[in-house]
């Protein structure tokens, strides 16, 4: 499988932006999606997941109540709504997939393949 993310950009604290991650090769059918995000100098930070079932959502408690992930089956693609941005969101955002459980969806090592990244720039 072989994911695409974009859809990021610069945006003032308080907007919204939407990030869309497409899977070529293959489906997200079977895998949960995971977005995370890193900032410079900075790991890489799990951000938020949705099952393969894709009604179970986890977001990070850093973005719950901001931040949505969703999937759209017959597009193929998963999205991460980002509403109330702040300058602290300001990060590289990466999505992946894998059979990550609900004890490990947080977890990079459980993702097998992944997206190249987009970049999210919140100014204050």
């Amino acid at each position: 499988v072989q994911l695409q993310a974009f859809g990021g950009g610069l945006v003032q604290a308080g907007g919204s932006l939407r990030l869309t991650c497409a899977a070529s090769g293959g489906t997200f059918s079977g895998y949960t999606t995971g977005w995370f995000r890193q900032a410079p100098g900075k790991e890489r930070e799990f951000v938020a997941a949705i099952r393969p079932s894709g009604s179970n959502t986890y977001p990070a408690d850093s973005v719950k109540g901001r931040f949505a992930v969703s999937r759209d089956r017959a597009k193929n693609t998963v999205y991460l709504q980002m509403n109330s941005l702040k300058p602290e969101d300001t990060a590289v955002y990466f999505c992946a997939v894998g059979r990550a459980l609900m004890s490990t969806m947080a977890d990079i090592r459980a993702y097998y393949y992944w997206g190249q990244g987009t970049q999210v720039t919140v100014s204050s």
